[in-house]
């Protein structure tokens, strides 16, 4: 059988984590499931596109913005199905078995990951909890908790929207009914966690999910939630 499976990750500056990320995917390329890597670039400056065309990826440059990064990757994809991945997600656990369970008795369906931290202590643990929560009673996975699913369902529900922000709930709320958990974990970065603080952050988020989920322009969200630029510190007179 050919390998079925196109990889589509969206970067911006990703040479730090894209390694690991990739390395993750050994496995499955060895063994011949995954057909290609597709990294969507939106414009990094460092390096992140040599480094990935050296670990055999195929390149898409545009403009960046993760929802019309994810479209273009996934308008130059082969694969009958599509495993959506984020730069600072390394998949671990059973995620192979669990990819070929999903596509023998679930195709019709779109499966997400266990979404873990790769960080410890009790906010790490809390915020991904109820990450994995909300997929699970609310049908709301996030990017970070990847995405596996046939081209041909992607397509048939209008696949990514090209919007700054909130493309992965869109696509989810598009897919509604049509979700399933898959074994393995989703392995992400808690850096900006780390440094925007757990709670402010994690409520940051929630905040964000509720005006999208009312109505309000993804564009305007994403101006409010890119970090703020630090005044600059006053001159000193001379």
């Amino acid at each position: 059988m050919p390998a079925p499976i196109s990889v589509v990750i969206p970067t911006l500056n990703a040479a730090q984590e894209l390694p690991t990320t990739l390395a993750a995917l050994t496995p499955a390329l060895t063994e011949g499931l995954i057909r290609e890597l597709i990294v969507s670039d939106g414009g990094s400056t460092d390096g992140t596109c040599d480094l990935a065309e050296d670990l055999g990826a195929v390149i898409v440059s545009g403009a960046p913005g993760r929802g019309g990064q994810l479209r273009r990757g996934v308008d130059v994809s082969k694969g009958e199905w599509l495993l959506i991945l984020h730069a600072d997600t390394h998949l671990q656990g059973p995620w192979i078995e669990g990819l070929l369970t999903h596509m023998a008795d679930a195709p019709e369906r779109a499966g997400h990951f266990q979404l873990r931290f790769r960080a410890r202590g009790a906010w790490p643990a809390w915020v991904a909890g109820w990450a994995n929560l909300r997929s699970r009673l609310l049908g709301l996975p996030y990017g970070d908790q990847g995405l596996f699913l046939k081209r041909s369902l992607h397509d048939s529900v209008g696949g990514y929207p090209d919007i700054p922000l909130m493309d992965d709930v869109a696509l989810a709320r598009s897919l509604k009914g049509k979700l399933s958990p898959v074994p393995g974990q989703a392995a992400t970065s808690a850096a900006r966690y780390e440094k925007q603080g757990w709670l402010n952050r994690g409520s940051r988020n929630l905040w964000l999910l509720t005006r999208y989920l009312s109505g309000a322009d993804p564009h305007r969200l994403a101006q409010s939630y890119a970090p703020k630029p630090r005044p600059a510190s006053p001159s000193r007179p001379q």
